[in-house]
C-alpha cells in the first residue's frame, strides 16, 4: 500500500481501515489538476532558489510524462495507491529518483486536494455555462420562430389570458439566464488559489503564491491558510446553482409532459427522444423529460449532504471533507447530462399551433379582454365581470368560444355589444395590444428577442481563459 505517512507508524493499517479511508476510487478524477498544481509548485519552488533549476526540469518532466502515459493508457491508476497524491508523486519517484521526493517541498495534502478540487470545478462551472449557453441559444430560436404562435397562458393549470409561445419559452430563457449568472458569480468568487496554505499554518519556506496562484490563473492566493483548506463554500454555491438549473429543467419537462399529452397534443417529442412500451403498442412515451424531472431530486440530494457535512465541522481540515467529491462528481455529471438532452429534446420537437390556438379560444382566454371591451362601452367593470361570466356559461353550455357566438347571441347577454367586438376579442388582438415591456405582445417580444441576441454575443469568462498546460 503507497503511504506517504508512515514514518509516523510502527504497524501496517489494517486493509479494511486502508480502503475505508482511501479516495484513489473517485479522486483519480483529478489527476490533471494534481499534476498541473504540481508543474505550477515546483516553477515556483525554483524561481524562489527552493529547488534547483535542474531538479525543477526533471520534475516537470516527469510529470508531463505520466500525464500523457495516463490519457494514453500506458499507466493505469490503480487502488495499491491512497490518493491521487500518492500515485503521482510515488511515479514520478520511481521514474527520476532524488530530485522527485522534492515535489512535496513546502506543501500539504490539504492544500494540494484544495487546489485540484477549485481547479475541476472550475473547470466545470465553465462546461455547465456552455451547455446552457447552447441551451439559451436553442430557445432564441424558438422565440424569433414563435412570435405569432397563440397559446393559452395558465395560472393554476387552468387558462387564464392568451400569450405567445415565445412569451412562454421567453420566461425559461430568463431562468437560464439567471442559472449563467450563477456561475459567473460562483466563478469569481471561487477564483482564488489554496496552494501555499499547507496543511493549515503556511510553511516556513519563502513561497511566492502570488507567483503560483497567476501560473495557473488564478486571481490572486487566498488570505487565510486555515480557510484555504477548509472552505467548502464554492461547492455549496455551485451545487445550489445545480440544483436550481435542475428545478428550472424540471418545470419545463413537466410542462412538455403535460402538452404531449393525448388530451393537449401541443408537442410531439422526435421520436430519437421518446420510447414505447413493451406491451401497448400506442404508446410514445416522454421518457427523457420524465428522467430528466427525476434526476432533479438526485442533485438536491448531492446540496444535502455537502450542507450535513459540513455543518459541524471545526476548523480547520477534516476528513469529513473527502465526502464532497462523489456525490459532487455525480451532480456535475448529472447536470450536464441532462442539459445535453434536454436542449437536443426541445430543438427537434414539433408545435401543434392549430391545436395550441383553439386551445385558448376554448379556454375563454379572452374573457378578460371582452370585459376590458364592455368597460370601454360604458359598462362598469364589476358588472361587466358578471355579464362575461354568464356569457362564458352560455358558451360552456353550447360548447363554443365566445368568437363563435352570433352577435345576436352576445346582444342576449348584454345589448351593448356591437360587431366590433369580433376584432377586439380576438386572439391576435389580445396579445398585439399587449405592448408594455416584457409582454407578450409582436413588437415588444422582437426587442425582447434582440435583447437577449446581444447577451448571447458575449461571453463573462473571456478574459479568464484557463492555461491548459504549464509544461
Amino acid at each position: 500500500m503507497a503511504q506517504l505517512w508512515g514514518g509516523r507508524f510502527t504497524r501496517e493499517t489494517d486493509k479494511l481501515v486502508y480502503n475505508f479511508n482511501a479516495s484513489i476510487g473517485f479522486d483519480k478524477k483529478f489527476y490533471k489538476q494534481d499534476i498541473e498544481g504540481s508543474i505550477a509548485h515546483v516553477i515556483m519552488l525554483e524561481k524562489q532558489g527552493i529547488l534547483s533549476k535542474k531538479e525543477k526540469d526533471e520534475i516537470v518532466k516527469g510529470l508531463t510524462g505520466i500525464r500523457q502515459d495516463v490519457e494514453n493508457g500506458i499507466l493505469q491508476i490503480t487502488e495499491e495507491y491512497e490518493d491521487i497524491h500518492s500515485f503521482v508523486e510515488a511515479n514520478l519517484i520511481e521514474r527520476i529518483g532524488e530530485a522527485g521526493k522534492k515535489l512535496h517541498t513546502g506543501r500539504s495534502r490539504n492544500d494540494q486536494v484544495a487546489l485540484d478540487m477549485r481547479l475541476y470545478t472550475r473547470t466545470e462551472v465553465l462546461a455547465v455555462d456552455e451547455l446552457l449557453k447552447e441551451l439559451l441559444e436553442t430557445l432564441l430560436h424558438m422565440m424569433e420562430e414563435n412570435t405569432e404562435t397563440y397559446m393559452p397562458g395558465f395560472t393554476h393549470l387552468q387558462k387564464a389570458q392568451p400569450v405567445t409561445l415565445a412569451h412562454h419559452i421567453g420566461a425559461y430563457f430568463e431562468m437560464f439566464k439567471r442559472d449563467r449568472l450563477r456561475m459567473r458569480d460562483i466563478y469569481g468568487r471561487m477564483n482564488y488559489c489554496p496552494l501555499g496554505a499547507g496543511a493549515l499554518a503556511g510553511t516556513t519556506y519563502p513561497l511566492d503564491r502570488y507567483y503560483t496562484a497567476s501560473l495557473l490563473g488564478f486571481e490572486a492566493p487566498t488570505l487565510n491558510s486555515m480557510d484555504s483548506v477548509s472552505d467548502r463554500d464554492y461547492l455549496i454555491e455551485f451545487l445550489s446553482a445545480l440544483s436550481t438549473i435542475m428545478m428550472h429543467l424540471s418545470r419545463f419537462c413537466e410542462e412538455i409532459i403535460i402538452w404531449n399529452s393525448n388530451e393537449y397534443r401541443f408537442v410531439e417529442i422526435d421520436d430519437s427522444y421518446a420510447t414505447g412500451s413493451s406491451i401497448m403498442p400506442q404508446k410514445k412515451n416522454p421518457d427523457i423529460a420524465e428522467l430528466i424531472r427525476g434526476k432533479t431530486g438526485r442533485v438536491y440530494g448531492a446540496l444535502t449532504a455537502i450542507l450535513t457535512t459540513m455543518k459541524g465541522l471545526p476548523l480547520a481540515y477534516n476528513k469529513d471533507m473527502q465526502e464532497d467529491k462523489e456525490l459532487t462528481f455525480d451532480a456535475i455529471d448529472t447536470v450536464k447530462g441532462c442539459l445535453a438532452l434536454f436542449e437536443g429534446m426541445v430543438r427537434t420537437m414539433k408545435f401543434n399551433q392549430p391545436v395550441m390556438e383553439k386551445s385558448a379560444m376554448m379556454g375563454f382566454t379572452n374573457a378578460t379582454d371582452a370585459a376590458d371591451y364592455l368597460v370601454g362601452k360604458g359598462v362598469a367593470f364589476r358588472d361587466a365581470h358578471s355579464i362575461i361570466g354568464k356569457l362564458v356559461l352560455y358558451c360552456i353550455d353550447k360548447k363554443c368560444s365566445i368568437d363563435e357566438l352570433s352577435i345576436e347571441e352576445l346582444k342576449t347577454i348584454s345589448p351593448v355589444f356591437e360587431e366590433d367586438v369580433y376584432d377586439k376579442i380576438s386572439l391576435k388582438t389580445c396579445v398585439e395590444k399587449r405592448l408594455t415591456f416584457g409582454a407578450p405582445g409582436p413588437e415588444v417580444m422582437r426587442r425582447v428577442i434582440q435583447m437577449e441576441k446581444e447577451y448571447l454575443a458575449g461571453d463573462w469568462y473571456h478574459e479568464m481563459e484557463i492555461p491548459e498546460s504549464l509544461s
